[in-house]
């Protein structure tokens, strides 16, 4: 737990990490001294407290230090915990040119080793070819450490960023991590259960549908309040689905619709229908609380399952179907056009580069997608042989596979690969 003070003799380090080594490049800034701090010899050996400094230097001290060291930092104290939180701290970093575009892969499992903590990977997606990948084991919050089975509860988990912080939301459990210092905290879990649904952010708000066979309710998460609310029911009570946004729409896709209800009279179990809708996308306009294509779904061209799904700052929906035998990528032109007229449709892009023999029948496909500020998108591929089958090709497996697309050129590239590990982590883009 963080203290109230900061003790000066472990933190000296920081000011002197922050002055540059070239005498060129520091600047000067005129720091007002006593008559009589000059004239004790012995204040030259005494260390001053760092406490002491001012909130807006204190800021430029904890903006230049490097991403690795700032996980302990929050601990040292309440005051050094709010202002790595504050926009004040954000904006130093972008100034000084210390905030890059990632991917974040988050995975709360015991594979990892460690009891009580979760696995961080955070992939710096850099503007050339060049790649940095970090991983780190960090605790988890108190509250989740006695939450019975966390890894169970996390392990359909879909991660959504907003801001600098990333919610991982699980089956009654809710993580929310701070991408640049790795501080956790438990958050509200969904009022409903769910497992393999949809998740978005549209306005600094999270939006959930599918993924129980209990309930079509949309959810709305405000993170300033941690709570959550029902703000629609969608058209299809979906599971195995992927959420997007983009434009001011969320978007719900692929997945197997879910009819019927579990629970008939007395009580009684009941069995469910379940319809093929994994190659249709729905789309909900955030603003208005309308569905655009509630009687007749959008569907992927030439009849794949939506394996994944993402929008991007071009406003554009991005999607990876699966066809049994190979992969393809897909953007959505127009948004959740209600009218279903100007220039809405689908248009066919390169498809991802999975080694060849990868996919086939008795597979199953995994793709988390991310959205990497207006030019890319990010996609970890994960391709393992269905329980019972054995995968045509020679069942090659592939556990982490990343892959950038550059919109503008139309291209993807090879990224490093996440660790062993993160087969099942939740992914989303950060500015870190």
């Amino acid at each position: 737990m963080a203290s109230e003070s900061c003790h000066p003799r472990g933190l000296s380090w920081l000011a002197r990490s922050c002055i540059p080594a070239d005498p060129a490049r520091h600047i000067a800034v005129p720091v007002p001294i006593s008559a009589t701090a000059t004239t004790n010899p012995a204040s030259d050996t005494e260390e001053s407290p760092i406490s002491t400094l001012p909130d807006e230097l204190l800021l430029e001290c904890l903006a230049r230090v490097p991403r690795a060291s700032l996980h302990p930092l929050p601990a040292v104290c309440r005051r050094f915990a709010a202002l790595l939180a504050s926009h004040g701290f954000l904006h130093l970093r972008r100034a000084h040119g210390r905030l890059r575009p990632c991917l974040l892969a988050v995975s709360v499992s015991s594979a990892h080793g460690a009891a009580g903590a979760f696995a961080r990977a955070l992939l710096q997606l850099g503007a050339s070819s060049r790649h940095e990948l970090e991983v780190a084991a960090l605790p988890l919050p108190p509250p989740l450490l006695h939450c019975a089975g966390s890894s169970s509860a996390f392990a359909h988990a879909r991660a959504v960023a907003v801001g600098r912080e990333v919610f991982l939301i699980g089956c009654g459990a809710t993580l929310r991590v701070d991408a640049l210092t790795g501080a956790a905290r438990a958050c509200a879990p969904t009022l409903f259960p769910r497992k393999k649904f949809a998740a978005a952010a549209v306005g600094g708000r999270i939006y959930v549908a599918g993924g129980s066979a209990r309930t079509a309710a949309v959810e709305e998460y405000d993170p300033a309040a941690d709570a959550w609310r029902v703000v629609a029911e969608a058209p299809r009570r979906r599971y195995g689905c992927a959420g997007a946004a983009a434009g001011g729409v969320f978007y719900v896709a692929g997945g197997v619709a879910v009819s019927g209800h579990p629970v008939g009279e007395g009580g009684a179990p009941r069995a469910l229908e379940a319809h093929a809708c994994a190659g249709s996308v729905d789309a909900l306009h955030v603003a208005s609380g309308a569905w655009a294509w509630s009687a007749r779904p959008r569907a992927v061209p030439g009849g794949g399952c939506v394996v994944g799904a993402c929008g991007a700052g071009d406003g554009h929906l991005y999607v990876v179907a699966s066809h049994a035998v190979d992969l393809s990528f897909w953007r959505w032109s127009g948004g959740g056009n209600r009218g279903g007229g100007g220039a809405c449709g689908w248009v066919a892009l390169e498809a991802p580069p999975v080694p060849r023999g990868s996919v086939g029948l008795g597979t199953a496909v995994r793709v988390a997608m991310a959205g990497v500020g207006a030019d890319r998108v990010a996609a970890v591929v994960n391709v393992a042989a269905v329980r019972g089958h054995n995968a045509a090709g020679g069942g090659l497996a592939l556990e982490g596979l990343v892959l950038v697309y550059d919109i503008g050129g139309g291209k993807w590239s090879r990224a490093p690969d996440l660790p062993p590990g993160f087969r099942r982590a939740a992914c989303a883009a950060v500015e870190c």
